[in-house]
């Protein structure tokens, strides 16, 4: 079988056993391609996690391909059609951990590069490629660290684009734009443990939470706007109790908001204050921010990724800022333009993950004409 070169570097990529917080060598084969194209490539390792900042050039613009090489774990293998780890073409189709999110883009990258400086040999600004191990996981020694240990030598980026599977239906049908914020709460209700034959002896926990909660779950938080859906809230844990015959003395609640630019972290965690004061509850709450809203408006950036999707396609593109969150959170607020663009995200962390083999080619091609648009 006549494979591209895109689909040969994807499958060599799958190949690698790179669970997070693991690279298992695949941002080591990326250099090896991006390196004889001029590319200077500086490993960051943050406690366990591989990064690789690689750039060619020195001057401005920078337009740089962001991205992860790990990938989330395949549970129980013998339910998989093929090898997670083995890829496999069948139908069309590359199958594989990762084949999605995201070691086609990965691939898609390197080749859209090889191409471009090929026929750019002169081309203007810098290209760059930040990849990390670590994103699939905390998400705390990979992109955010990179970030800003260029941030603190004054290193920009002008345009950023995230090779995550943003399309629906067909590869460019959708690019996401920007990203709704992502707040945790973890809250713990406290009250007195006791036999359920006595509860006048005892405070049941559960309880004492339940309105509350329900009074969360039906709150309104904001309309959204014409870029975001509006902001909600999901408990996503409860526990309590320790036997049948026991009252609760203490109830744990986490929750979530997905917000858009209407909302504040600082606002939504005064406001569930606020409900959760009304009731009177003898509480601890604690607070994780994972990041907040951002959002490229129409730019240079939007404007090439749209040209270059119709140029190699045909098809306009629709742009979104649903779903959840990206690496894209860490690079927004320098300043960079951001936009996702990758490949069918249906089968993304599932069972048999897959793509469609002739959209990463696809891909390649939309990337290298990004790069026409933006640096030739």
């Amino acid at each position: 079988m006549n494979l591209s070169p895109t689909i040969e570097l994807a499958m060599d990529l799958i190949r690698r056993r790179s669970v997070t917080p693991d690279d298992a060598g695949c941002q080591e084969l990326m250099m090896s391609r991006l390196k004889p194209l001029g590319f200077a490539g500086e490993s960051m390792r943050f406690g366990d996690t591989d990064n690789l900042w690689a750039r060619k050039g020195s001057r401005g613009p920078v337009l740089a391909f962001a991205g992860h090489t790990d990938v989330v774990p395949t549970g129980p293998e013998q339910n998989w059609s093929v090898k997670p780890f083995e890829p496999t073409i069948r139908e069309g189709y590359l199958y594989g951990r990762g084949a999605a999110d995201m070691k086609g883009s990965l691939a898609a990258f390197v080749t859209a590069c090889e191409r471009f400086v090929a026929t750019h040999p002169e081309h203007r600004g810098s290209i760059a490629l930040l990849i990390t191990s670590d994103e699939e996981g905390p998400a705390q020694d990979g992109t955010v660290r990179v970030i800003d240990a260029l941030e603190a030598r004054n290193e920009k980026m002008d345009w950023c684009l995230v090779g995550e599977p943003s399309s629906t239906h067909q590869v460019g049908d959708t690019i996401k734009n920007g990203r709704r914020g992502s707040l945790h709460g973890y809250l713990t209700v406290k009250g007195t443990q006791g036999h359920v034959a006595y509860p006048h002896l005892a405070e049941n926990a559960v309880h004492a939470v339940a309105p509350a909660l329900d009074a969360l779950a039906r709150e309104f938080w904001d309309n959204g706007n014409d870029y975001f859906p509006p902001t909600t809230f999901q408990i996503t844990r409860v526990e309590a109790g320790t036997g049948s015959n026991i009252i609760p003395g203490e109830c744990l609640v986490h929750f979530n908001f997905r917000y858009c630019t209407e909302n504040t972290a600082e606002s939504l965690e005064e406001r569930v204050v606020a409900i959760l004061d009304r009731f009177g509850l003898n509480y601890d709450l604690q607070w994780h921010l994972s990041g907040r809203p951002f959002l490229t408006d129409k730019g240079a950036l939007v404007s090439a990724a749209e040209s270059a999707i119709r140029a190699v396609t045909g098809r306009s593109t629709e742009l979104s800022t649903a779903g959840g969150t990206s690496d894209g959170r860490f690079i927004a607020p320098t300043g960079a333009q951001v936009v996702e663009l990758g490949p069918v995200n249906a089968t993304i962390h599932k069972v048999d993950e897959c793509v469609k083999a002739e959209d990463l080619d696809t891909l390649s091609e939309i990337y290298e004409q990004i790069l026409v648009e933006l640096l030739g």
